[in-house]
């Protein structure tokens, strides 16, 4: 396989487009088939030498996958936990790459792992156009939301489930109940499986899951929203909301769940240093927080790349592109000063999390195996996917046929070769002579939208072939 299959990206800084090229080189070591006797079948992708295969991996990873040109396909490891669905609709966290068998620990005996399949199918859907997939899939999530609600939730309409559910098991909130990223999740799910299902056209499904999503939006407001810290808490088993701000506060943005009141002190508090303002953005504790650990010591304090790739995603939902963008150079700087202690990009490693107020991996005193090195089905997001949508700002849907170009401000950058379905697509901006120009080519007829922010927006449809277009005639 040559490495010209992937699509290349052009940055200014030469140092983002290495990154991100060896990241595609090592995604090769994460594609694992099970051995001789193993049950489950085909190529995955999961983290070298683990003998569990967790849906964690499967939904982060669609998301950078999707950008491999089809190299590496992005479905089949989402497929095996839905092959697994048991009759009463259950999908387990993590299985056993031998015996296929589900893998639960004692603080979480169902297994129960982040609702977040429909987010991730919705993406995969617009860079596939695989609509036959969206219809096959939607019973499986109906089914896997049935059980969570069977199990999970309460007569007061939230979800009570063990901290592990959420993903973050050491975080300091030990007395939360109905923790608040668990609940948001499952109101991003239902938001997306409601989109899903308009895809399909089926009305009536997109109006009971819409149903869900705003009763879910509605209890997380009035029960988890402190209007006087303006930030959205975890609610103990009396549903009293417990003080400690953390990362979670931040997933009500990816559902759309605050008002732009709501979301502008939220997002205030990205930028000051007192709370999720640090140096490399966003640790997984607020700063200002007694339980905030500036080693990290695992969700007390370090930046987890999935994590912060959730609040980028988040801004976007409230159209902060500058906010996103920033944060994640700034955040790609730090996971590239973290590769080498004397300033070397060229060897070390990624990592699972960092520390939040200078670079280098987290620590966690006592425990060696964390943060796992070359981690990638989190940092890949940053190197991967942030660097195409937020840096260099592009945004593709197949079924739109769509491009969206969102930049500050011109710069030399842009993709080539990048596969839609069929059709490969060049868009590069550099400055000529006669000032700015974009560059395309394309097999297809597609639709290009350039937003230079708070300057320029337009839409133009881009015919087959080799075209520019001078940005000042415009």
């Amino acid at each position: 396989m040559t490495r010209r299959d992937f699509p290349k990206i052009h940055f200014y800084d030469q140092d983002f487009v290495d990154i991100y090229d060896k990241t595609w080189a090592w995604i090769q070591d994460y594609w694992n088939t099970g051995s001789e006797g193993s049950i489950i079948e085909g190529k995955f992708f999961s983290y070298p030498g683990s003998q569990v295969i967790q849906q964690t991996d499967a939904i982060f990873s669609s998301f950078f996958l999707v950008y491999s040109n089809r190299i590496y396909q992005a479905h089949p490891t989402l497929d095996i936990f839905y092959q697994r669905q048991e009759p009463n609709g259950a999908i387990r966290s993590a299985y056993n790459i031998e015996t296929g068998l589900p893998v639960v620990g004692e603080d979480n005996p169902e297994g129960l792992g982040l609702p977040l399949f429909a987010w991730a199918e919705f993406n995969l859907y617009h860079k596939s156009a695989n609509k036959k997939r969206v219809k096959d899939v939607i019973p499986i999530l109906h089914k896997y939301m049935e059980w969570i609600d069977s199990v999970f939730k309460q007569p007061n309409g939230l979800y009570r489930v063990p901290l592990s559910a959420t993903g973050m098991p050491n975080s300091p909130r030990e007395r939360a109940a109905y923790p608040l990223d668990f609940n948001t999740m499952a109101a991003v799910n239902v938001l997306y499986m409601s989109a899903l299902a308009d895809i399909l056209n089926d009305k009536e499904a997109s109006f009971q899951y819409k149903k869900q999503y705003f009763s879910l939006k509605t209890r997380i407001n009035s029960l988890m929203w402190d209007s006087e810290d303006g930030f959205y808490h975890d609610i103990d088993r009396n549903e009293k909301r417990l003080p400690v701000k953390t990362i979670a506060g931040y997933w009500p943005l990816l559902a759309e769940i605050p008002n732009d009141d709501k979301a502008e002190r939220i997002i205030a508090k990205l930028q000051d240093p007192k709370f999720f303002g640090a140096p490399h953005p966003f640790p997984s504790v607020s700063v200002s927080e007694k339980g905030f650990d500036d080693n990290g010591h695992g969700f007390r304090g370090s930046v987890f790349p999935h994590l912060t790739f959730m609040v980028i995603k988040g801004l976007e939902r409230y159209q902060r592109w500058d906010l996103a963008r920033e944060c994640a150079i700034r955040h790609l700087y730090f996971v590239l000063d973290s590769m080498s202690p004397d300033g070397n990009h060229h060897k070390g490693n990624l990592w699972e999390a960092y520390l939040p107020l200078k670079e280098g991996p987290a620590q966690w005193p006592g425990r060696s195996d964390f943060p796992r090195p070359q981690y990638l089905t989190y940092a890949a997001l940053s190197t991967i996917c942030l660097t195409i949508e937020n840096i260099v700002g592009l945004f593709i849907s197949l079924p739109r046929k769509t491009v969206d170009w969102i930049i500050p401000n011109l710069e030399i950058m842009g993709v080539e070769n990048l596969s839609l379905k069929k059709n490969m697509i060049t868009i590069l901006s550099n400055k000529s002579g006669r000032g700015w120009e974009i560059h395309m080519e394309s097999e297809k007829l597609y639709y290009f939208t350039i937003n230079i922010l708070g300057k320029k927006k337009k839409t133009l449809p881009i015919p087959s072939g080799k075209c520019s277009m001078l940005i000042d005639k415009l």
